[in-house]
């Protein structure tokens, strides 16, 4: 083959190659503004797909009352969020330590009020078993002759018998008043019918041995002869 064919077989694959080049290029052209076309068709249809926002109702068409009502909830919601944690924990401690300082307080009290009860629980039953002692003196004291009672034996013995008689009256200890009272059974006890021209049906007209009261409690019962 000729020089001169060569170098016109060599032009003419040039050229094609040229229009190759030139046809891929369009189409590449054509394809991304196809891409940018769906692009903007997509994002057009997804603006009007959003709700549409309705205007803001303005503050003078509000009623005043539902304003305040709003204000208010809105208030206590911002209150309660901006709530510090730590002073949840710091309120929350202090009113654990005031509920136990209640109930320590609540305890003492009522450990002090059962220590009070059983020491006059004990202090009772001591007084109690000293009354015998009293009614021995005033039963000694009864048997004393008129012509011995200012002898210094009986006045001895009556000054003991006072002496007793004033430490129980200073520890709370009190004698029941029997004689010519109506009949309490909270304070006398009854053992016998007695006869009685000076008092009336239903009251105490003997004593037979005295009773005792410890402050407000019965020591012990007046043993009483009431009329029928």
């Amino acid at each position: 083959m000729s020089e001169a064919k060569k170098n016109a077989s060599a032009k003419g694959e040039k050229a094609m190659d040229k229009d190759k080049e030139e046809v891929l290029e369009n189409i590449m052209e054509e394809l991304e503004q196809e891409a940018k076309d769906k692009e903007k068709e997509a994002s057009e249809g997804d603006k009007e797909q959003e709700p549409k926002e309705e205007p803001a109702e303005s503050s003078e068409e509000k009623n005043p009352e539902d304003a305040k009502d709003e204000d208010k909830k809105k208030g206590l919601f911002n209150k309660k969020e901006k709530k510090n944690p730590l002073q949840e924990k710091v309120d929350e401690l202090n009113d654990k330590v005031l509920r136990q300082m209640a109930e320590f307080e609540n305890f003492r009290k009522r450990t002090d009020k059962e220590k009070a009860q059983q020491f006059e629980l004990g202090q009772s039953n001591i007084l109690e078993k000293l009354l015998p002692i009293v009614d021995n003196f005033e039963r000694g004291l009864a048997a004393v002759p008129e012509s011995e009672k200012d002898g210094a034996f009986a006045d001895g013995m009556n000054k003991i018998y006072k002496q007793l008689v004033t430490e129980l009256e200073n520890l709370g200890v009190t004698p029941i008043e029997a004689v010519g009272k109506e009949f309490d059974p909270n304070f006398h006890n009854a053992v016998m019918q007695v006869e009685s021209e000076e008092y009336g049906s239903g009251i105490v007209a003997q004593e037979l041995q005295k009773g005792y009261m410890f402050h407000d409690t019965v020591l012990r019962h007046s043993m009483v002869g009431v009329t029928p």
